[in-house]
């Protein structure tokens, strides 16, 4: 599971961004952050340094006459 945030690390990010946020504000963010943290973990147990890229660059030649 990810590491929980708790409000005053909130708060911090909050500043280092450029937001000024009261207590409720931060209150009212902080469920959301911990959901998008955790579902941002669920998917880090997905992806392994196995799987291959969704996209690869190829560049094909084409004849042209």
């Amino acid at each position: 599971m990810a590491s929980e945030i708790t409000r005053d690390e909130l708060r911090v990010r909050a500043v280092r961004a450029g937001l000024e946020l009261s207590e409720d504000e931060l209150d009212q963010l902080l469920p959301g952050v911990k959901r998008a943290y955790n579902q941002a973990d669920d998917l880090r147990k997905l992806v392994t340094n196995a799987d291959e890229p969704a996209a690869v660059f190829a560049p094909a030649r084409s004849k042209r006459e």
